[in-house]
């Protein structure tokens, strides 16, 4: 996203109740990018790159498409898209009366299809019109444009993209980006549109273009492709281009290129198998070529509103790992080489210290912006988020003892240096230290954090390290269960001890606790009394952040939550807190029923009623299939879309209800 197109997208909708001006919002429309490349259709089948921070390439900023037919007619956002197959190749069509124009979609490495085809009763000369306005090196000045037979190329330095089509152009011609005038006046301005009398050289000098190109034999296929001149030079990419339009020229040989990215295999009787492959597909898109995964498609690259969402924070990425481990043992997915993939990345990445950073560019996992690096700064460890640390390790235990790792043993140091960061930021009284949340917003001593270290702890006395190691785990193990004593409330886990003071606030991070918990009984002794505090405080926090707004139904984050409201007057529901407490309800079933408690049946129900409103159907999840991070009361979908987190989590909890066989049994009409 360039300044310009921020700009337009403000004038656009400063006045909007539910949009936040000046993002890169991907509520709706669908992805396609199983590989290195991240390219979003919109609902009119408009074209954008969400690629940067996995391969580093920034590419298409904006795009129009549209028939000419004697007049020229665009694409509207009412058009019917879906999803064709397991992977990530998109169908759109759109409706023209008699006859349609249906466009499928795939991405293939760096390159990007688009397949046009009429259907029905269509005129005889149809034309496509593409407006197409690349951003080369993130840059919306100082680009030119060559021009080569069927395909145009756009370049700024290194990055040079191409985009071609499969007939020979009617009319090709430079669009002139908005001048100063235009950029600081009221009104955006609308592309493409007519150049008009300007400088002869400023349609050569710009990275947008507006091509015209007939169907033959009714289709037309247009192929982009980005490259970066250190590994690509012109010949190579202009010859990929003329590959790409010929080997793809129909819908269903895309069809069956995109079914050839696949890496991963859903069996036809695997339970909610819709929701299986929505989560395997979305994680995919996230998935930089290493295996380190985006939160999701940077929506705000200018810190509009946010930080960012383009990076890999270790807590997200490595909670993801996981959850695919967990799901991989159920269902037979045939994930091995993600695990591996994963636990290499973690293991490069660990810093010095033992610790890892706050987030990392996913595509060369070099330091990302962030504000979370207290470890690598000097000064407290405030500012440090030390449940990521946290995270990493539990996965990479759990790997170790149930995976089948190609370097144990690196892993195994791994953990070590690991656990000693997890030592040095666990202070006197068996708590975390005061550090930053996981939603990354307060400072304090949380229950979360001490949730995350527990589980850590417990996982490394399980794993098949050294003795010392898994005696040291298995004793700090215990003393962060009992230190939790003085988060109870009576009812609840507090979210936070901050500055001597209990905040008691409901936070659905705290249900963290029971898939916790249920790892510590394998290591440690769990007194009755802990499962007896673990059932009410799950029962509380769902039953004190669940909302119904008549359109959906959720948990929010944790009370008081006011970030990005807008004219809303309160919390927002958030999935992923929904997904974690029907996750946390059925950890809290598992260690029950291994107690051999009637309690796991209440907490089998309170997952599986939860788990409806995010799976297909369900009241928070888009027709794309996708979990956004956040809605508004009216359904709205605003933040992150789609979240990996809750996509990860709604994997494991389908898994683990089915495992347990409470899948399919009837859900409780309320918590009891």
């Amino acid at each position: 996203m360039t300044l310009r197109t921020a700009l337009n997208d403000f004038k656009r909708t400063r006045d909007r109740r539910h949009q936040f001006p000046g993002e890169f919002r991907s509520t709706t429309g669908t992805f396609s990018g199983l590989d290195s490349r991240l390219v979003h259709v919109d609902s009119d089948g408009s074209l954008r790159d969400y690629s940067y921070p996995l391969c580093g390439l920034t590419g298409i900023d904006r795009s129009r498409f549209g028939i000419d037919t004697g007049s020229t007619t665009w694409f509207s956002a009412d058009a019917d898209q879906r999803y064709r197959g397991d992977a990530g190749v998109v169908e759109t069509v759109h409706d023209c009366g008699d006859w349609a124009v249906v466009q499928t979609d795939c991405t293939i490495e760096q390159a990007h299809v688009t397949r046009f085809e009429l259907r029905g009763d269509a005129p005889a000369d149809v034309s496509l019109r593409a407006f197409v306005g690349f951003a080369p090196d993130g840059r919306d000045g100082r680009q030119s444009l060559l021009m080569h037979g069927n395909t145009v190329e756009a370049y700024h330095r290194s990055e040079h993209d191409f985009v071609g089509v499969s007939t020979e152009f009617d009319a090709v011609q430079g669009q002139i980006p908005e001048r100063f005038p235009e950029l600081v006046d009221d009104d955006p301005v609308s592309f493409p549109r007519a150049t008009g009398e300007r400088r002869y050289e400023d349609t050569t000098l710009t990275g947008g273009v507006l091509l015209s190109a007939p169907f033959i034999d009714g289709g037309v296929t247009l192929a982009t492709l980005l490259t970066d001149t250190d590994d690509t030079d012109r010949d190579a990419a202009l010859s990929t281009i003329d590959r790409l339009v010929s080997d793809h020229y129909t819908s269903e040989t895309l069809l069956e290129a995109g079914q050839a990215q696949r890496r991963w295999s859903v069996p036809a009787d695997t339970p909610s198998r819709e929701s299986v492959v929505a989560d395997l597909r979305v994680l995919s898109l996230l998935s930089a070529t290493n295996g380190a995964r985006i939160a999701a498609p940077d929506f705000d690259p200018y810190y509009v509103t946010s930080g960012g969402y383009g990076y890999t924070w270790f807590r997200d990425d490595a909670e993801i790992s996981a959850f695919l481990l967990e799901a991989d043992g159920t269902f037979d997915l045939g994930l091995d080489a993600w695990h591996q993939r994963s636990a290499e990345f973690y293991c490069r990445t660990q810093q010095p210290d033992g610790s890892w950073p706050h987030r990392v560019w996913p595509g060369d996992e070099t330091l990302a912006p962030g504000w979370a690096n207290a470890r690598l700064e000097s000064g407290s460890d405030a500012d440090y988020q030390a449940d990521q640390t946290a995270s990493v390790t539990t996965f990479l235990a759990t790997y170790l003892r149930i995976g089948d790792p190609a370097d144990p043993e690196c892993i195994e140091a791994t953990l070590g240096r690991a656990v000693e960061s997890i030592d040095d930021t666990l202070a006197d009284d068996g708590l975390p230290v005061a550090c930053q949340n996981a939603w990354e917003n307060m400072q304090g001593r949380f229950t979360h954090t001490a949730a995350t270290f527990l589980h850590a702890y417990a996982a490394v006395a399980r794993a098949p390290v050294c003795a010392t190691l898994r005696d040291h785990a298995r004793s700090q193990a215990e003393t962060v269960l009992s230190s939790l004593d003085a988060l109870w409330t009576g009812d609840r886990y507090a979210l936070r001890e901050h500055d001597g003071t209990i905040d008691d606030r409901l936070d659905s991070a705290t249900l963290a606790l029971p898939a916790a918990c249920r790892v510590a009984t394998e290591a440690i002794d769990l007194p009755a009394e802990t499962r007896d505090r673990l059932f009410t405080h799950v029962e509380t926090t769902l039953d004190g952040l669940e909302r119904d707004t008549g359109d959906i139904r959720g948990l929010v984050r944790f009370e008081g939550d006011d970030w990005r409201r807008g004219s809303q007057d309160r919390e927002k529901i958030w999935t992923v807190s929904t997904a974690w407490g029907a996750n946390s309800a059925a950890q809290l079933g598992a260690l029950l029923r291994d107690a051999d408690e009637s309690r796991a049946t209440a907490a089998y129900a309170w997952s599986r009623d939860l788990l409806g409103e995010i799976l297909p159907g369900g009241s928070l999840v888009q027709s794309s299939g996708y979990l956004p991070e956040q809605l508004f009361d009216d359904g709205t979908p605003d933040c992150g879309t789609p979240l990996g987190w809750p996509h990860a989590l709604r994997l494991a909890t389908v898994a683990h209800l089915d495992d347990a066989g409470e899948l399919t049994a009837e859900p409780l009409s309320a918590r009891e």
